[in-house]
Protein backbone atom coordinates (compact mmCIF):
# COMPACT_ATOMS: atom_id res chain seq x y z
CA UNK A 1 0.00 0.00 0.00
CA UNK A 2 2.80 2.39 0.79
CA UNK A 3 4.45 1.88 -2.61
CA UNK A 4 1.16 2.00 -4.52
CA UNK A 5 -0.62 4.84 -2.69
CA UNK A 6 1.74 6.42 -0.20
CA UNK A 7 -0.26 4.95 2.69
CA UNK A 8 0.77 5.29 5.37
CA UNK A 9 2.21 8.70 4.52
CA UNK A 10 5.28 7.88 6.66
CA UNK A 11 6.43 4.25 6.63
CA UNK A 12 6.49 3.11 10.29
CA UNK A 13 9.73 1.95 11.88
CA UNK A 14 7.68 -0.85 13.48
CA UNK A 15 5.03 -1.97 10.92
CA UNK A 16 3.68 -4.65 13.27
CA UNK A 17 3.25 -2.10 16.06
CA UNK A 18 1.60 0.29 13.60
CA UNK A 19 -0.96 -2.38 12.67
CA UNK A 20 -1.52 -3.44 16.31
CA UNK A 21 -1.15 -0.34 18.53
CA UNK A 22 -2.22 -0.43 22.21
CA UNK A 23 -5.35 1.65 21.50
CA UNK A 24 -6.68 -0.91 19.01
CA UNK A 25 -10.06 -2.30 20.02
CA UNK A 26 -10.74 -4.58 17.09
CA UNK A 27 -9.59 -5.26 13.53
CA UNK A 28 -10.83 -7.14 10.49
CA UNK A 29 -9.14 -8.40 7.36
CA UNK A 30 -10.54 -9.27 3.96
CA UNK A 31 -9.05 -12.27 2.23
CA UNK A 32 -9.23 -13.81 -1.19
CA UNK A 33 -8.74 -17.56 -1.67
CA UNK A 34 -5.99 -17.00 -4.23
CA UNK A 35 -4.54 -13.58 -3.40
CA UNK A 36 -4.55 -13.86 0.39
CA UNK A 37 -4.91 -10.64 2.39
CA UNK A 38 -6.62 -7.95 0.29
CA UNK A 39 -7.91 -5.50 2.90
CA UNK A 40 -7.71 -4.36 6.53
CA UNK A 41 -9.58 -2.07 8.91
CA UNK A 42 -9.06 -1.36 12.61
CA UNK A 43 -11.04 0.47 15.27
CA UNK A 44 -9.04 2.40 17.85
CA UNK A 45 -10.19 3.92 21.10
CA UNK A 46 -10.06 7.71 21.13
CA UNK A 47 -8.62 10.06 23.74
CA UNK A 48 -11.62 12.37 23.50
CA UNK A 49 -15.41 12.02 23.65
CA UNK A 50 -15.78 11.18 19.96
CA UNK A 51 -16.00 7.45 20.66
CA UNK A 52 -13.81 5.23 18.54
CA UNK A 53 -11.89 5.90 15.35
CA UNK A 54 -11.76 3.85 12.16
CA UNK A 55 -8.12 3.48 11.25
CA UNK A 56 -5.72 1.55 9.05
CA UNK A 57 -8.28 0.98 6.29
CA UNK A 58 -6.66 -0.21 3.11
CA UNK A 59 -7.58 -2.37 0.14
CA UNK A 60 -5.10 -3.89 -2.30
CA UNK A 61 -5.19 -1.97 -5.60
CA UNK A 62 -6.32 -4.99 -7.65
CA UNK A 63 -9.31 -5.49 -5.31
CA UNK A 64 -10.64 -1.95 -5.36
CA UNK A 65 -14.10 -1.32 -6.79
CA UNK A 66 -15.14 -4.76 -5.57
CA UNK A 67 -16.80 -3.44 -2.38
CA UNK A 68 -14.03 -4.70 -0.08
CA UNK A 69 -13.69 -1.31 1.66
CA UNK A 70 -17.47 -1.02 1.99
CA UNK A 71 -17.68 -4.49 3.54
CA UNK A 72 -14.96 -3.63 6.06
CA UNK A 73 -16.65 -0.34 6.96
CA UNK A 74 -19.98 -2.09 7.43
CA UNK A 75 -18.36 -4.67 9.71
CA UNK A 76 -16.94 -1.83 11.83
CA UNK A 77 -20.38 -0.20 11.90
CA UNK A 78 -21.98 -3.44 13.18
CA UNK A 79 -19.27 -3.71 15.83
CA UNK A 80 -19.91 -0.10 16.94
CA UNK A 81 -23.67 -0.72 17.21
CA UNK A 82 -23.05 -3.91 19.23
CA UNK A 83 -20.68 -2.03 21.56
CA UNK A 84 -22.79 1.15 21.66
CA UNK A 85 -19.97 3.45 20.58
CA UNK A 86 -19.75 6.15 17.95
CA UNK A 87 -17.29 6.02 15.09
CA UNK A 88 -15.19 8.75 13.53
CA UNK A 89 -12.41 8.74 10.98
CA UNK A 90 -9.83 11.02 9.44
CA UNK A 91 -8.39 10.91 5.95
CA UNK A 92 -5.73 12.96 4.21
CA UNK A 93 -7.47 15.61 2.10
CA UNK A 94 -6.45 14.93 -1.49
CA UNK A 95 -8.08 16.03 -4.73
CA UNK A 96 -10.47 13.39 -6.11
CA UNK A 97 -9.58 10.96 -3.33
CA UNK A 98 -11.14 7.50 -3.77
CA UNK A 99 -11.19 7.20 0.04
CA UNK A 100 -13.25 10.38 0.41
CA UNK A 101 -15.66 9.12 -2.27
CA UNK A 102 -16.00 5.78 -0.47
CA UNK A 103 -16.74 7.36 2.92
CA UNK A 104 -19.27 9.81 1.56
CA UNK A 105 -20.98 7.13 -0.54
CA UNK A 106 -21.18 4.93 2.57
CA UNK A 107 -23.00 7.58 4.64
CA UNK A 108 -20.14 9.22 6.53
CA UNK A 109 -20.61 12.95 7.12
CA UNK A 110 -17.74 15.42 6.72
CA UNK A 111 -17.57 17.42 9.96
CA UNK A 112 -14.29 19.34 9.79
CA UNK A 113 -11.11 19.97 7.88
CA UNK A 114 -8.04 20.43 10.08
CA UNK A 115 -4.27 20.62 9.86
CA UNK A 116 -2.57 17.52 11.28
CA UNK A 117 -0.12 17.84 14.15
CA UNK A 118 2.41 15.95 11.99
CA UNK A 119 3.93 16.78 8.61
CA UNK A 120 4.18 15.28 5.14
CA UNK A 121 7.43 13.56 4.10
CA UNK A 122 8.56 16.86 2.53
CA UNK A 123 7.98 18.66 5.86
CA UNK A 124 4.87 20.47 4.66
CA UNK A 125 1.51 20.60 6.42
CA UNK A 126 -1.04 17.80 6.05
CA UNK A 127 -4.74 18.62 5.80
CA UNK A 128 -7.17 16.04 7.19
CA UNK A 129 -10.89 15.60 6.59
CA UNK A 130 -12.82 14.39 9.67
CA UNK A 131 -15.96 12.27 9.35
CA UNK A 132 -18.65 10.80 11.58
CA UNK A 133 -21.36 8.32 10.69
CA UNK A 134 -24.54 9.84 9.20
Amino acid sequence: MHRADGYPLHWPTDPHGWLWPPEQQHAWVAEDDEAGLVGHLAVHSSDDETGHEVSRLFVAPTFRRRHVGTALLRQARRWAVDHRVGLTLEVVDRQRSPAVALYERDGWRHTATVTADWTAPDGGPVTLRRYTLG
